[in-house]
């Protein structure tokens, strides 16, 4: 039990944030008399939140690196108009159309990252500026005016869902194929990770609660897979949303690069004398930033169909909003990209149980500001506590 108070209390904010996910969905899951939970609707949440999942990924390492990005939104709306020049106007073929976007991406975050890194400009003004800028530059390309339609090919992005090899009638077959293989390899890494840890010396949890642990994640897998299978199945941008986890993840975690982020958001003077290049990192955690955003805006154009003007707006604030209710620390350097996820499911399922609730926006707004205020007060009395 002592060893279960131990772990528990050095992710704290992560747990806390994961029981309160839970906490809330069951909620709004009884307020709406079952409404949340249906397949359609976790479907729907899944395609409503994913831009800003793909947002919150990017915005995390930002935040972990001590700096901030206020040019997302705007930056994400200036590429799906630049999407639609492309493939609406001048009618090039989707791959090397979305290819060109992330390639812009990279380069607006390659150019605030200059401002940032080289000339010392703080974060805020510069963003601020691109914000600005780069909202301006999506009203002229589009001038004013919404541009649509887009290609199928590319709609399938956000609207597309992975095809039932086995041609289920009344469920989608290859969808519970997908959540039983998961699980299993899910089920062999924790057991891999377990021994390897033990192998170290590593304090690792006893066997009853790692069972546990085990038996509710992998029920927890195949309930959710099983729950889509009885609408359409997996979406697209559901595997997308997968697979900029598992790297970002990786590279967070086991990477060098990683390991120089976490240490230049604890202590950038230590940081740089003890030979990390904090110029170097800080340019490239905003050029990935940039190409992230492009991509965030590319999924959000896909699934309107429609490169829009207003596109963006706020996209900013839900992501810098979902890393700190997932565990980020204000102060930088303390954060992960599964709890970014976390953060940002619980504004999402937020969003969707008031919406069912019949809750207007305005209150909306106001109480997801109140949880926001919540979740970084509780970050500096948690460090305060074991300070």
């Amino acid at each position: 039990m002592e060893n279960l108070k131990d772990l528990f209390k050095k992710n704290i904010r992560q747990y806390g944030m994961l029981i309160a996910l839970i906490s809330i969905m069951i909620f709004f899951q009884i307020v709406s008399k079952g409404t949340l939970l249906r397949p359609l609707n976790i479907t729907n949440l899944i395609l409503q939140n994913s831009y800003i999942l793909v947002l919150a990924i990017g915005m995390l390492l930002v935040i972990v690196a001590f700096q901030i990005d206020l040019s997302v939104g705007s930056t994400a709306a200036f590429i799906g108009a630049v999407s639609g020049i492309l493939m609406v106007k001048m009618k090039l073929p989707v791959i090397p159309s979305i290819l060109i976007c992330l390639a812009i991406g990279a380069v607006i975050g390659a150019w605030q990252g200059f401002w940032v890194a080289y000339v010392k400009i703080p974060a805020f003004i510069v963003t601020l500026a691109g914000m600005l800028i780069f909202r301006g530059l999506t009203m002229v390309t589009l001038n004013g005016t919404s541009m649509a339609p887009f290609p199928k090919e590319f709609q399938k992005i956000s609207s597309g869902f992975v095809p039932d090899i086995f041609h289920g009638k009344e469920i989608h077959i290859t969808t519970i194929i997908i959540g039983i293989i998961f699980t299993v390899v899910y089920i062999l890494f924790e057991i891999y990770n377990r021994n390897n840890q033990k192998k170290y010396n590593f304090e690792v949890i006893s066997q009853k609660f790692f069972i546990v642990k085990i038996v509710l994640i992998s029920a927890a897998i195949n309930a959710f897979t099983i729950t889509l299978a009885k609408y359409k199945g997996i979406p697209n941008v559901l595997i997308l949303l997968f697979i900029l986890i598992l790297i970002y993840s990786f590279v967070a975690s086991k990477t060098i690069l990683g390991r120089h982020i976490y240490a230049l958001g604890g202590n950038e003077k230590a940081a740089r004398l003890s030979g990390v290049k904090t110029k170097r990192n800080v340019f490239l955690v905003f050029v990935n930033m940039g190409m992230l955003a492009a991509l965030s805006g590319l999924v959000f154009t896909a699934r309107l169909n429609a490169a829009t003007p207003k596109a963006g707006t706020n996209f900013e604030l839900d992501a810098i909003a979902a890393c700190y209710i997932g565990g980020a620390s204000a102060s930088g350097g303390v954060g992960t990209i599964i709890g970014a996820i976390i953060g940002g499911l619980v504004m999402g399922v937020m969003n969707n149980g008031m919406s069912l609730m019949g809750i207007g926006i305005d209150w909306q707004q106001a109480i997801k500001g109140l949880v926001l205020l919540i979740a970084v007060a509780f970050d500096i009395f948690t460090k305060s506590k074991n300070s």
